[in-house]
C-alpha cells in the first residue's frame, strides 16, 4: 500500500494535488518508517532456522551419545548454550536488528532446555518433566526484557502453559500457582504492547494466546468438586467478555479481540451444556466444599464484577446486552441448583434464547451479517439440543429444521435487500 502511495505521488503533482514538497516529506516519511520495522517474513524464518538448527544440533548429538566418555558429553552439552550466548551478546551489543535479537534469542532459549536435559541424564540428576520445564521458563524469562523479543515471550507463555497442565492434571491434587507467577512476569511485556502496539499482528497473538491459556489450565485449579468447574469457566468466560469490551480491545477488529470471542463463544457453549437438566443433578448431588475451589471461584467472580464496574464507569456497558451479566446469573442459579434442579434448567434454555434473539437485533441494527448469523446460530444450536432430550417425532423435528434453515436465509435475504437498498440512497 505505501508504495502504491509512493508511485502515484508524481501524478499528485502534476494534477497540483500536492505541493513537490509535501511529496518529498510524504516518500522520506515511509522510506523511514520502512526502515524502522525488518521484514516480518524474514524474521519469521530466523525464528524458524534457528529452531530447527537447534534441533538439528540435539538430533546430531543425541544419535552418537552413546560413544563419547562423559567429560566429552559434559562439553558437549555446554557447547550449544556458548553459542546461543554469544550470539545474543553480539546482537546486543552491535545493536543488531530484531531479526538477529529474535534468532539468537530463540536459540538460545532451545539451548538452555537442551543443556539442562543433557546435563541431568549425564549425572542422573532425578526430578521430573514438570519441575524441568519450570527451571526452564524462569531461567529464560529475562531475556524477554533484555531482547524485547516477541519470539521469546510467546514461547514463555506456551511452555508456561505446558508446565501448569502437566503439574496440575498429572499429578493429583497439586495446583500450579507458580504458573500465575509465569504470566505476571510476562504481563508488564504485554501491557507495553497493547499500550504501543495494540493493532499489530504480534499483539493480536497475545490478546488469543493468553485467554486460551488461561482457559486450558483453569481446570487444573479446581481440585476436589468437579461441579465448580463449569461455574468458574463461566465466570471466567464473563470475565473476558467484558475485558474484551475495554477501551484498548473494543475498537478492535473482531479477529483481533481473542476476549470477546472467546468469551462470548465459550459462554454459549457453557449455557448450551447447562441447558440439560442432568448437569443440574450433579450440581444438586454436592455435599460440602473446599475452601480452595471456593477461594479460587471468589476472586474470579470478583475479577470479573470489577471488569463490569470498570464498563460501567466508562458508560460502555449495553443495558440490553446480556453477555455483560450472564456470569452474575449463572452463579446464582448455580447455588439455587443446589436444592432444585429444574429452575436453573429452565432458566439456562430461556437465557440462551435471549442470547441469540439479542444477537440477531444487534446483527440487524447494525447491518452486520457475522453477528446476525452468530444469532441465529445460537438460537438453532439450542432447538438441536432440545431435540436431543425431548421425545418429538421425526417428521415433526424434520419440520422444524426446514423452518430454522427457512429463518436463516430469510433473515439474511432481507438485511441484504435493505443493506442495498441503503447503499443506493447514498
Amino acid at each position: 500500500m505505501n508504495s502504491k502511495l509512493i508511485r502515484e505521488l508524481p501524478e499528485l503533482v502534476e494534477n497540483g494535488v500536492i505541493s513537490k514538497d509535501v511529496a518529498i516529506k510524504i516518500e522520506s516519511y515511509y522510506k523511514s518508517k520502512n526502515s524502522d520495522n525488518p521484514n516480518r517474513l524474514f524474521t519469521v524464518f530466523g525464528v524458524l532456522g534457528s529452531i530447527l538448527i537447534g534441533l538439528g544440533i540435539i538430533l546430531i548429538l543425541a544419535h552418537n551419545w552413546d560413544v563419547f566418555p562423559k567429560t566429552v558429553k559434559t562439553l558437549l552439552a555446554f557447547i550449544p548454550l556458548l553459542i546461543g550466548q554469544t550470539l545474543v551478546g553480539f546482537s546486543m551489543l552491535k545493536k543488531k536488528s530484531r531479526t538477529w535479537k529474535e534468532a539468537s534469542g530463540t536459540f538460545l532459549f532451545f539451548a538452555v532446555g537442551a543443556s539442562m536435559a543433557m546435563v541431568s541424564q549425564i549425572y542422573n540428576i532425578p526430578g521430573n518433566f514438570s519441575s524441568y520445564m519450570l527451571t526452564w521458563v524462569l531461567l529464560c524469562a529475562p531475556l524477554i526484557y533484555l531482547l524485547k523479543s516477541n519470539g521469546l515471550a510467546l514461547l514463555h507463555m506456551v511452555f508456561a502453559t505446558i508446565y501448569a497442565c502437566e503439574y496440575g492434571y498429572s499429578y493429583g491434587d497439586n495446583v500450579p500457582w507458580v504458573y500465575l507467577l509465569l504470566i505476571l512476569t510476562l504481563m508488564p511485556y504485554y501491557v507495553g504492547l497493547i499500550q504501543k502496539r495494540s493493532k499489530e499482528n504480534i499483539t493480536s497473538i497475545f490478546n488469543w494466546l493468553l485467554p486460551l491459556s488461561l482457559v486450558v489450565v483453569l481446570g487444573a485449579f479446581i481440585v476436589r468438586f468437579d461441579e465448580l468447574i463449569f461455574l468458574s469457566y463461566i465466570i471466567l468466560f464473563g470475565l473476558f467478555y467484558n475485558l474484551g469490551k475495554m477501551p484498548k480491545f473494543d475498537n478492535l477488529k473482531l479477529r483481533q479481540n481473542g476476549y470477546l470471542v472467546l468469551g462470548s463463544m465459550g459462554t454459549v457453549v457453557l449455557l448450551l451444556i447447562t441447558s440439560f437438566k442432568w448437569v443440574w443433578r450433579d450440581v444438586y448431588g454436592i455435599v460440602g466444599t473446599d475452601m480452595r475451589d471456593v477461594s479460587l471461584v471468589a476472586v474470579l467472580f470478583t475479577a470479573a464484577v470489577f471488569a463490569l464496574v470498570y464498563l460501567f464507569m466508562k458508560n460502555r456497558v449495553e443495558k440490553t446486552n446480556l453477555f455483560h451479566f450472564i456470569f452474575m446469573i449463572m452463579s446464582a442459579l448455580f447455588f439455587i441448583g443446589l436444592t432444585n434442579a429444574v429452575i436453573p434448567t429452565i432458566i439456562s434454555n430461556v437465557l440462551l434464547f435471549a442470547l441469540g434473539v439479542n444477537a440477531i437485533k444487534i446483527g440487524v441494527d447494525k447491518m452486520h451479517f457475522g453477528v446476525l448469523n452468530y444469532g441465529l446460530t445460537i438460537v438453532a444450536a439450542l432447538i438441536f439440543c432440545r431435540f436431543v432430550d425431548t421425545n418429538m417425532g421425526f417428521a415433526i423435528k424434520g419440520l422444524l429444521f426446514v423452518v430454522v434453515g427457512m429463518g436463516f436465509f430469510v433473515t439474511n435475504y432481507v438485511m441484504f435487500k435493505k443493506q442495498r437498498n441503503k447503499e443506493e440512497k447514498l
